[in-house]
């Protein structure tokens, strides 16, 4: 089990990895103890190194349907980068802190672009158009939760999360959430993934909406 407030050392984390993506200049280097601070935040429950050594694992898996796997990779590092609980909001500014860090560790500007581009695209997953492989490959990784034996962790960290919002404005936008994504057919992209997680992740998330909705029921007889 991979602790929240650490990087595992020989994980898809590990300075050896981030160093064949980016290189190992000390401009680089402090890059990635800039993004491992920010994931180190002590504010954040489920978007913690855990989660990003999560999704880079998820992408190794995925690799093989990437156009270019090191922009995917990246895009994977700097996703969830900048978290304020404010989407849309959040993955501009971990776009934006991108373009800026990658350009100083001499990352050519087109894979630079295809990174922000990619960042932006955590957004909305739902958006993603027709063979964008880049995209596909990201999107699955980073939604590659919903389909895993921790699903009931992952959710109850997501409240953690939002512990500011209260209940009954919670369960209504996760329910709003939970929809918008069990519309998405398929949920999954890439041919490995839809094999993998699918069903799972589409029979995780209609359990966790009829406790939403069952609840949301309990609190309006109340």
């Amino acid at each position: 089990m991979i602790d929240d407030r650490t990087v595992p050392p020989d994980g898809p984390t590990a300075p050896r990895r981030w160093a064949e993506l980016a290189g190992d200049s000390p401009a680089s280097l402090a890059v990635r103890a800039e993004l491992v601070a920010r994931w180190s935040e002590p504010h954040r429950r489920y978007h913690t190194p855990a989660h990003l050594s999560a999704v880079l694992a998820a992408v190794d898996r995925l690799a093989a349907e990437a156009g270019d796997a090191t922009a995917v990779r990246l895009a994977a590092w700097f996703h969830d980068a900048v978290y304020d609980g404010r989407p849309g909001w959040d993955e501009e500014r971990s776009a934006q802190l991108a373009q800026s860090a990658l350009a100083r560790c001499g990352v050519p500007a087109s894979r630079v672009a295809e990174v922000a581009r990619l960042v932006r695209l955590t957004a909305a997953h739902d958006t993603l158009r027709p063979g964008d492989r880049d995209g596909a490959v990201l999107c699955d990784a980073d939604l590659a939760v919903l389909g895993s034996p921790g699903y009931d962790d992952y959710a109850a960290r997501i409240r953690q999360e939002y512990a500011h919002v209260p209940d009954e404005l919670f369960r209504t936008g996760r329910a709003q959430v939970l929809r918008r994504l069990l519309a998405t057919a398929p949920l999954y992209r890439t041919r490995q993934a839809r094999e993998l997680w699918e069903q799972p992740a589409r029979a995780n998330m209609t359990a966790e909406l009829a406790a939403l909705t069952s609840a949301q029921a309990g609190s309006g007889s109340a």
